[in-house]
C-alpha cells in the first residue's frame, strides 16, 4: 500500500486544511439559512405592517413549495447537475434576494400594503428556491468527505437561527418596540444577511475549492465514477483525468436513486419525521398560540431563541462518539419517541407556565440537532463517491417534505381554529 504523499509541514496532504474546511463549512451553513432565519426572526415587524396577513405563517407556507419543487427536480438529475454552479447560483441567489428586501423596504418607507406584501412573498419563494440549490448541493458534495465537514455544515445552519435570534433580542432592546424602531432593527438584519452571503459567495467560490483535504475527497469522489466535481476540481487547479482502470464501465456503475433510496428508506423515514414533527410546533405554534405571560412581547422571541440555541448545542452532541446514536433501529426509535412532544406542547400552552414551554422548546431543538446530525453523518458510509453524493441529495430531500408536510399542519390547526 502506498504512503499517503506528505505536505509542507509533514501533515499528511489529505488532512491539510481540514479545521480551516470545517470552519468555512460552518460559514456556509450558517449561509445557507442566514438569510431565511432573518425574514423570520423579525416577523414582529412584519406582524405591524401586515397584521390581517398572518406574515410568519404565510411567507412560510410560501417558502415551501418552491424548495420542494426544486429539491425534486435537482435530487432527479443530481448526477448531471454541475455542484459548482448549483451552489454559486443559490448562495448568489440568497444574496440578490436579501438585497432586494432592503430594497423594497426603502422605497416604500417601510410601508404596508398587499403589494409590499406580495413582493416580500415573492422573495421568500426564492429563498426557497436557493436553499433547495445549497442545503441538498453541498449536503451531497460534503457525504463523500469526512463526516466532520457534514457536522459543520449542519452546525452552520443551526448557528444561524441562534445568530439571527441574538442580534434579534439586541434589537428589540436597542430600539423602541414602535414602527420606526422595528424597521431599523430589520434593515440592520438585511444588511447584516447581505454582507453574509456575498461572504458565502466568495468563500465557495474561491477559498473552499483549493484546499488540500477538500481536492483530496474531490479527486477520489471523480476517481470512483463522479462527474458533479470536474469544475470544482478546475477551480482547485486540478483537472480530473480517468486512467484506464476507471475508464472500466464496471468502474464507473453506481447504485440508482431508487436503489439507494430502497436500501435507506429507514434514514428517508427518519428525516422525515424529525422535521414533520418540528415544524409543526415551530416557528408558528410558537409565535402565535401559547398565549399571554410574564414576558409580554419578548415570550415568542425567547421561546424562538431558545429552540435555535439547542438546536445548535444539540448538532455538536455527536462529536463525542460515546453519545452519538449509529444504531439504525434506536435513531428510528428515538425519532418516533418525539412524537410525545406534541400533547406535552398541547397540554403546556393550556395549562403549563411559561417555564415549562421554554423547556419543551429547548427540548424540541436539542433532540432535532442532535438526530438529524447522526442521520446525516451515518447514512452515506459505505458507498462510493456518487452514491453518496446522491444519498444526500435524497436525504435533503426527505428533509425538506418533512418541513413542507409540517408547515401544512400548522397551518391546518390556524384553520381548525376558526383563522
Amino acid at each position: 500500500m502506498n504512503a499517503i504523499p506528505e505536505g509542507e509541514n509533514g501533515v499528511p496532504v489529505r488532512l491539510e486544511g481540514k479545521y480551516v474546511a470545517m470552519f468555512v463549512c460552518w460559514l456556509l451553513g450558517n449561509g445557507c439559512l442566514f438569510s431565511w432565519n432573518s425574514m423570520l426572526t423579525i416577523q414582529d415587524y412584519y406582524v405591524y405592517l401586515f397584521p390581517r396577513y398572518h406574515p410568519t405563517r404565510v411567507l412560510t407556507l410560501v417558502y415551501q413549495p418552491f424548495a420542494l419543487g426544486t429539491i425534486v427536480i435537482l435530487t432527479y438529475r443530481e448526477a448531471k447537475i454541475n455542484t459548482r454552479a448549483r451552489n454559486l447560483f443559490g448562495y448568489s441567489l440568497f444574496f440578490i434576494s436579501s438585497l432586494l428586501l432592503i430594497i423594497i423596504d426603502l422605497a416604500t418607507s417601510g410601508g404596508g400594503g398587499i403589494g409590499t406584501y406580495i413582493g416580500i412573498c415573492i422573495i421568500s419563494g426564492a429563498f426557497g428556491v436557493a436553499d433547495a440549490h445549497v442545503q441538498g448541493g453541498m449536503v451531497g458534495d460534503l457525504s463523500f468527505m469526512c463526516p466532520e465537514f457534514i457536522q459543520s455544515f449542519l452546525a452552520g445552519l443551526a448557528a444561524s437561527g441562534a445568530l439571527t435570534s441574538a442580534l434579534r433580542l439586541i434589537t428589540k432592546a436597542a430600539f423602541e418596540n414602535s414602527k420606526d424602531g422595528l424597521q431599523k432593527g430589520a434593515m440592520m438584519f438585511f444588511g447584516i444577511s447581505t454582507f453574509f452571503e456575498l461572504l458565502c459567495v466568495l468563500l465557495y467560490a474561491y477559498i473552499f475549492p483549493k484546499l488540500p483535504i477538500v481536492k483530496y475527497y474531490r479527486t477520489k469522489a471523480a476517481s470512483e465514477g463522479s462527474t458533479t466535481v470536474s469544475a470544482d476540481l478546475a477551480a482547485g487547479g486540478l483537472q480530473a483525468q480517468l486512467n484506464k482502470d476507471e475508464e472500466d464501465p464496471k468502474h464507473q456503475e453506481r447504485l440508482s436513486n431508487t436503489q439507494l433510496f430502497r436500501q435507506n428508506i429507514d434514514y428517508a423515514l427518519d428525516m422525515f419525521l424529525i422535521y414533520v414533527l418540528t415544524l409543526s410546533i415551530f416557528p408558528g405554534f410558537l409565535s402565535e398560540d401559547t398565549g399571554s405571560h410574564g414576558l409580554g412581547s419578548w415570550y415568542a422571541l425567547v421561546l424562538i431563541s431558545m429552540y435555535n440555541v439547542f438546536d445548535l448545542i444539540g448538532r455538536y452532541i455527536p462529536l463525542i462518539k460515546s453519545l452519538k446514536i449509529t444504531s439504525r433501529k434506536c435513531l428510528t426509535v428515538s425519532i418516533l419517541s418525539r412524537f410525545l412532544l406534541i400533547p406535552a406542547f398541547y397540554f403546556t400552552a393550556k395549562y403549563g407556565d411559561q417555564g415549562w414551554m421554554i423547556m419543551l422548546t429547548s427540548f424540541l431543538g436539542l433532540s432535532n440537532g442532535y438526530l438529524t446530525v447522526c442521520v446525516l453523518t451515518e447514512a452515506p458510509k459505505g458507498y462510493k463517491g456518487p452514491e453518496q453524493n446522491a444519498l444526500g441529495n435524497l436525504l435533503v430531500l426527505c428533509l425538506l417534505i418533512g418541513i413542507f408536510a409540517g408547515v401544512t399542519l400548522d397551518w391546518l390547526w390556524l384553520i381548525g381554529k376558526g383563522w
